[in-house]
């Protein structure tokens, strides 16, 4: 691999460009999994919706109360997080570009532990209904819907996270690692592959 300093204008309209394609990528990523999210809180929503109402009391009736309380959250979400997602600014700078992926990452890493709470939470009022024979049905239904909720959300939550930080190891990482300063310390240089190591990794995939 062989350093070529490149003159300034190149190496910024060159690098805007990448970092467009990445932030691009970045929030179309964003729009699935809002899109994933939404799905979801729809369907709990009509399911719900119908057991609520056709469900004699008891847990099962419970059951599908919570999950309709807390679908109309989960959409509540899903909608401005899908159009937040659709208007994103893609001509971010380097430093902003880097905060924003950052920032993504560990919204989605938070989240999951969130979810982690949901789901004890859920368990502790299965559990609580065992002794508390006045409010049993309740307590099992809200808890077998909310340890299901924050279930889904689990998932959603860590393949969300596992899929940006793939991205970036994939298209940020490898454009941070042929960015460095130029040897006399001022402005940078962009280290392109010689032509026969381009060839080699092409054989290699």
């Amino acid at each position: 691999m062989k350093p070529i300093l490149l003159p300034f204008l190149f190496l910024t309209l060159l690098s805007n460009a990448q970092l467009q394609d990445f932030n691009k990528e970045r929030l179309q990523l964003d729009k699935r999994l809002m899109v994933g999210l939404g799905s979801w809180a729809t369907a709990n929503l009509a399911s719900g919706a119908i057991g609520w109402a056709t469900t004699p009391k008891g847990h099962a009736h419970y059951f599908h109360q919570m999950n309709f309380f807390w679908n109309s959250v989960n959409l509540g979400l899903a909608i401005p997080g899908y159009f937040k997602a659709r208007k994103g600014a893609t001509d971010l700078s380097f430093a902003e570009t880097i905060k924003e992926q950052h920032k993504t990452e560990k919204i989605f890493l938070f989240n999951t532990g969130l979810d982690i709470a949901y789901m004890t939470s859920g368990l502790l009022l299965r559990s609580e209904a065992k002794s508390n024979l006045e409010k049993r049905d309740q307590f099992e239904g809200f808890g077998t819907s909310i340890l299901m909720q924050g279930g889904f959300l689990f998932i959603l939550d860590i393949t969300a996270y596992i899929l940006h930080k793939h991205h970036s190891s994939q298209k940020l990482n490898v454009f941070l690692e042929n960015l460095e300063m130029s040897q006399t310390g001022v402005g940078l240089r962009w280290n392109i592959p010689s032509l026969a190591a381009q060839r080699s990794q092409l054989v290699k995939h």
